[in-house]
């Protein structure tokens, strides 16, 4: 029997998509058997009902390369097989999926992106802007705000890892009117105190309360170059609250949750209150303008 999946928090407005995060365990290098392990997730994801499925950062990859040459060899462009194959994979569950990739772009240059595809092809390419440790010296980073695609079920936005931890760039997904953004991420194991998220999971957290909107969070697990991984997906509502979490033994799995998408599009807190009419623009031009704290 299929665990049941869980619902949105009251106050639905209407049947919810079912969206999915599947945690993968990618192994470095490993293009075919990787494709084969999504193949098995999205098809585990959409026996559960989804709509949407979420795979991980560099899901077809792996994450942890040693130089130049080691990516050169794995990255794909956009309209490559590994692309290709994901398209079919949609088409076959009627699902929109969103993942990563290592991307060769049209002028030869190595990105760390990510895409949005369902059954009619590739929807979006999205580059990943902020670039995490040794990735400044293997990527080029991408310099165009989060994509934002009408899907069946509603409009679906992706960044990567790293990016949720600068709230602009959440904000500018929910600006340009996502109602669901996908993070696929490898978020490196860091030590928690007892009783604790993993601190990025808050970041995500973070990011659904501000800007009233889904969030569903796709991590990584299994041990790559001496790199553990959090193990930190989650789907999480407009409210900031989990809808589902990642269990917290390294396992692959399926996370699934019921998300009303239209309510990321009523952003009040109060009768007089809106996440995006109380802004206050004319007061922030500093934050976005100054380089360094130190300059504030």
């Amino acid at each position: 029997m299929l665990p049941p999946v869980p619902d949105q928090r009251e106050g639905g407005l209407g049947a919810p998509a079912v969206v999915a995060v599947c945690q993968l365990a990618p192994v470095l290098g490993d293009v075919e058997g990787n494709l084969a392990r999504a193949t098995g997730a999205v098809g585990a994801a959409a026996a559960l009902g989804a709509d949407v499925v979420v795979l991980p950062e560099l899901a077809t990859t792996g994450y942890a390369f040693s130089d130049l040459e080691e990516l050169r060899d794995l990255a794909e462009p956009a309209d490559g097989a590994s692309m290709q194959a994901l398209t079919a994979l949609a088409a076959d569950h009627d699902v929109v999926i969103t993942g990563g990739f290592a991307e060769r772009d049209e002028l030869g240059r190595l990105r760390n992106s990510a895409f949005i595809v369902d059954g009619s092809g590739v929807r979006a390419v999205y580059r990943k802007v902020h670039l995490w440790d040794n990735e400044v010296h293997l990527f080029v980073p991408g310099d165009e705000p989060p994509p934002v695609v009408d899907t069946r079920v509603g409009r679906v936005a992706v960044i990567v890892c790293y990016d949720i931890e600068f709230p602009e760039w959440s904000r500018t997904a929910a600006l340009r009117g996502a109602d669901l953004l996908c993070v696929p991420t490898n978020w490196p194991a860091t030590a928690i105190p007892p009783g604790e998220r993993p601190e990025v999971v808050v970041h995500a957290q973070a990011a659904a309360l501000a800007n009233r909107m889904f969030v569903a969070v796709c991590d990584r697990v299994g041990r790559e170059r001496g790199i553990d991984w959090a193990g930190g997906s989650a789907i999480i509502a407009p409210d900031g609250y989990p809808l589902a979490l990642a269990d917290p033994d390294g396992a692959e799995q399926v996370l699934v949750g019921r998300c009303d998408l239209r309510l990321s599009r009523d952003k009040s807190s109060t009768a007089n209150n809106d996440a995006m009419r109380d802004r206050r623009p004319d007061l922030y031009e500093q934050v976005a303008t100054t380089a360094t704290s130190t300059e504030v």
